[in-house]
């Protein structure tokens, strides 16, 4: 959107959240559109900016509701972490199963078919080749 935006347009966001995750980008963001002359306007929290205005109380609520999203955002992060170890620890998150066996990846290699060439005998992806050899030259 930054590239294409140009003086007179209007960018319209639905909240500060989505815009961006942590206060420095919004900053960033807000200045690099009203910069190039295009206005923002928060639906939700209410401030826009434009080149010709800002307004102090505009910013501080800028600045007030992008710290609170951030560490909004940090907390559930931390609670996700916090989540996906205790599961470990029980178990249960041992990640996506495997759709296809190394040792077949390996065989079809062996015999002189190329990365690109596997993957597309197992229909599976060039990383996922790529992956077994790693794991099987270790």
């Amino acid at each position: 959107m930054l590239n294409y935006i140009h003086d007179g347009e209007s960018v319209v966001v639905h909240d500060i959240s989505r815009l961006a995750r942590n206060i420095q980008d919004l900053h960033c963001l807000v200045e690099e559109n009203t910069s190039k002359g295009a206005s923002l306007r928060f639906v939700q929290e209410g401030p826009s900016f434009s080149s010709d205005q800002s307004e102090p109380m505009n910013v501080l609520l800028l600045s007030m509701l992008g710290a609170v999203y951030q560490f909004e955002r940090e907390i559930m992060r931390e609670r996700q972490r916090e989540g996906i170890a205790a599961a470990k620890t029980k178990g249960k998150f041992t990640g996506r199963k495997k759709t296809i066996n190394d040792d077949e990846i390996i065989r079809l290699v062996n015999k002189g078919k190329c990365i690109r060439e596997a993957a597309d005998v197992l229909g599976i992806s060039m990383s996922s080749v790529q992956r077994a050899k790693r794991s099987f030259a270790m």
